[in-house]
């Protein structure tokens, strides 16, 4: 086995962004996996490994400037395949160099050229082609940042193309007026592509051509020494008579490198959501990052929903007084984003009612005996979990999810309810299945042991998956109603709160009875309000008279 340091190659000079790092010490990857990928101001491109082997340390992160000639990694690699790396990489600088000094061969004639050029101004027309990128295969067009009439300055975007190595603009040569687009996004190019057909002023200083055919035997004797890798077009001298124009505002949807388009699938998000603060309006991956913060902590309901609602402003609440700031937890902002997403796409309808658990009561302090044998504290939440089995079973449509375009219903066979608890660390809705199946004391147990691990932070994701119907108390706590919001995908959530001896006239006098305020929160688009009367009527019936939970 040897050692084979990777280093940054020669990618056109200047500094370069790390943008993302592929691998991790002891990967084991093979040749031509990506290892890092960087970003100019001009293109994104991962950097390839040169050998297989096994990545022994990583000399740079997310975040790094690095240059030609950085460290990248450590890599260990078979001994036979070192030797052929060095000789590969030796080779490969012959040629770059021989590629280099031709090309400075053939760039030195059009500067003489240039030199021999009227100084009267003229405008002159050119069909604008895809250059040289590397490569004999054909790239993606992934954004056309022109259209046709548009005035455009020398070295504004035309159009982005993207490989499965690297995105990358490709410049305009010249500042003038777009006469005609040949491409669209979608396309499939290569070297020699027609890009546009342009108008441009030719130019009428010719002192600038002098000054640059001075410069050109200096830098033609550093090319000599120093490989210079193509660039993806050439960068003709602006002249003093072309003013800069303000940057082209692109017309496409997103501006963003493959890393970013990676990370945004991951996400699941629109890339046309996001404003990127790159170069131009590139959007960067720190972007999408503080796209998806602000969401958790409801800071792009309009970006996100769509709706055009205004922004909260930041306020510096130290000009009033002393502030104490803390960083709200991961939980509770995974918590804000759901019931934020559930309340912009949910018509949500809310119906409130006083359920007589007066006999109920009775019941439960008659089996407290029962209970300390059994070793469960029997509360209400059983009795509330077995009739909204029954009630879920009843009504269908109550056990049932829409489909994401809203097409379909999808009703499930299955009685799977939700508890809400309340922990440190944030809500969390562990869900208890098969609800109908089992008994109250089974319930009982099951209830306690998930609201227990729930506040020991030791739920699993399963624990909290494939929930029908959720319930959430306030009971302990105290309030008079609240209107619970949908945990989505779901269609309706029940809302119970603080039970209560209120007078209720039986028809000849009113009589002391033990009163539950609840109340039933639904999506409008699955349910209706008779739907919900009905549903609700019968709920209240299970629990006033607890015989009916055997029928």
């Amino acid at each position: 086995m040897a050692k084979e340091t990777v280093k940054i190659p020669d990618l056109g000079g200047g500094e370069v962004d790390v943008i993302e790092v592929c691998v991790k010490v002891g990967d084991v990857i093979a040749k031509e996996d990506s290892l890092v990928v960087v970003e100019s101001d001009k293109a994104s491109m991962e950097i390839p490994s040169p050998q297989a082997g096994k990545v022994l340390s990583i000399s740079i992160k997310d975040g790094s400037t690095v240059s030609e000639g950085d460290v990248i990694l450590e890599l260990e690699v078979e001994a036979v395949a070192a030797v052929d790396s060095t000789e590969a990489q030796s080779a490969e600088k012959d040629e770059a160099r021989e590629t280099s000094e031709s090309e400075t061969d053939d760039k030195a004639e059009p500067v003489s050229a240039k030199n021999e050029k009227s100084a009267s101004a003229s405008l002159k027309r050119e069909t604008i082609e895809v250059p040289d990128i590397g490569g004999d295969g054909q790239v993606e067009v992934i954004e056309v940042c022109i259209a046709e009439g548009d005035e455009i300055s020398e070295g504004d975007s035309l159009v982005v193309l993207e490989s499965d190595k690297a995105s990358m603009e490709i410049p305009s040569p010249h500042s003038g007026k777009i006469l005609s687009v040949a491409i669209k996004v979608g396309d499939s190019a290569k070297q020699g592509s027609i890009i546009a057909e342009i108008e441009y002023q030719s130019s009428t200083e010719p002192l600038e051509a002098e000054k640059t055919a001075a410069v050109t035997p200096e830098k033609t004797a550093q090319s000599a020494e120093t490989p210079v890798a193509p660039s993806a077009s050439p960068a003709p001298v602006l002249s003093k008579s072309e003013p800069t124009a303000p940057t082209v505002v692109s017309h496409a949807d997103v501006y963003a490198g493959p890393a970013v388009r990676k990370l945004a699938r991951e996400f699941g998000l629109e890339l046309e959501q996001v404003t990127g603060t790159g170069p131009r309006g590139r959007i960067l991956k720190e972007d999408l990052q503080k796209f998806v913060k602000d969401l958790a902590t409801g800071k792009s309901a309009a970006s996100a929903s769509g709706a055009g609602i205004p922004a909260i402003p930041d306020i510096d609440y130290n000009q009033f007084g002393e502030v104490d700031v803390q960083a709200t937890s991961k939980l509770a902002k995974l918590t804000a984003a759901n019931m934020h997403r559930s309340w912009l796409n949910l018509p949500h309808v809310t119906q409130f009612d006083d359920v007589d658990i007066s006999e109920l009561e009775d019941f439960r302090a008659s089996v407290k005996k029962e209970s300390e044998q059994h070793g469960v504290k029997l509360t209400p939440l059983p009795f509330l979990l077995k009739a909204a089995a029954l009630a879920l079973r009843t009504y269908p449509k109550f056990n049932a999810s829409l489909s994401a375009d809203g097409e379909t219903m999808i009703f499930k066979k299955y009685i799977n309810i939700g508890i809400a608890v309340d922990t440190p660390a944030g809500l969390v809705v562990p869900v208890i299945r098969d609800v109908d199946k089992k008994s109250l004391w089974e319930l009982a147990a099951e209830s306690a042991e998930l609201a227990q691990k729930a506040k020991q932070r030791k739920l699993k994701p399963a624990d909290m998956q494939g929930g029908c119907f959720t319930i959430s108390s306030l009971g302990s706590i105290g309030g008079t109603g609240f209107t619970p919001i949908i945990n989505a995908p779901e269609v309706a959530i029940m809302g119970v709160s603080k039970l209560a001896v209120k007078p209720h006239w039986n028809g000849s006098e009113f009589v002391p009875r033990k009163m539950l305020p609840v109340s039933l929160s639904y999506d409008h688009r699955a349910i209706n309000g008779v739907d919900a009367g009905q549903f609700f009527t019968y709920m209240g019936e299970l629990l006033a008279d607890i015989r009916r939970l055997l029928l």
